[in-house]
């Protein structure tokens, strides 16, 4: 079967081996392909696959990207444990390691530029939700159904009480959101605000209020979590999460998916 070289990322020579059942695209184990002191992560992927009229095919089946992303992210994950990636865009392929070599020749000082910014940093992802608190739930839970509306005006009323209180609690939030950014932001080296995620779309309970991405070196890494742990239970009806340590993604202007 004729296969491709897919490229996971590039980083710098590193001495801590990966572990022997690491496994990427297809099952494939990655491979190190050093050339210019640089290293590409590889792994063979079948033509049949990965062609571009088969890509094209595959973007489009959801199954099929899924279980793609989660191979491309397992080997970059396991990178970040052991040196600093720069992370390629999901399906990177090649003819043969010789056109990798001269993909890394073509960007060898904007990976190099990028490795020295990012050295030893990695990316924690934030975000704040809106939702009903547990208070808030459990009284809309046992009130009786509200009464009929005895006109046209009452039910105006109810209509711009219902309003006014979804937009104190919207503004509540965007004040706790822009307080905890800030208080992220000193304590970053970088960040990345990036657009609130749609709840249809990401399957997540409640408004998306914040989605920022923060770079922040690996000796300060443990503090920052602590400051955003410290927050989960300041407001009632707004949750925070936080994901990481990821390889820098938003830093690298290499899209992750």
């Amino acid at each position: 079967m004729t296969g491709l070289r897919y490229v996971y990322a590039v980083c710098r020579p590193f001495g801590t081996p990966l572990q022997a059942e690491l496994t990427g695209i297809g099952g494939a184990p990655p491979a190190l392909l050093h050339h210019h002191g640089l290293v590409a992560v590889v792994s063979t992927v079948p033509e049949a696959d990965f062609s571009e009229e088969a890509l094209k095919a595959h973007l489009e089946d959801l199954d099929w990207l899924s279980a793609a992303a989660r191979a491309h992210e397992g080997v970059v994950d396991a990178l970040t444990t052991v040196t600093t990636p720069l992370p390629l865009r999901l399906a990177t392929v090649f003819r043969d390691d010789s056109a990798v070599r001269t993909m890394i020749e073509a960007r060898e000082d904007h990976f190099r530029s990028l490795l020295d910014r990012l050295h030893d940093r990695v990316e924690w992802g934030v975000k704040v939700y809106l939702e009903a608190g547990p208070a808030e739930s459990a009284d809309t839970a046992q009130a009786p159904a509200p009464a009929r509306p005895a006109s046209g005006r009452d039910y105006l009323r109810r209509r711009r009480e219902s309003s006014h209180a979804q937009e104190e609690k919207w503004q509540r939030a965007e004040r706790f959101a822009h307080g905890l950014h800030e208080c992220l932001a000193e304590r970053a080296e970088e960040f990345r605000l990036h657009p609130a995620q749609n709840p249809a779309l990401s399957g997540t309970r409640g408004q998306n209020v914040l989605n920022a991405a923060y770079l922040v070196s690996r000796k300060h890494s443990e503090e920052f979590v602590e400051l955003v742990d410290r927050t989960k239970d300041e407001a009632a009806g707004i949750r925070v999460e936080l994901t990481g340590p990821w390889a820098a993604y938003s830093f690298t202007g290499e899209a992750k998916s």
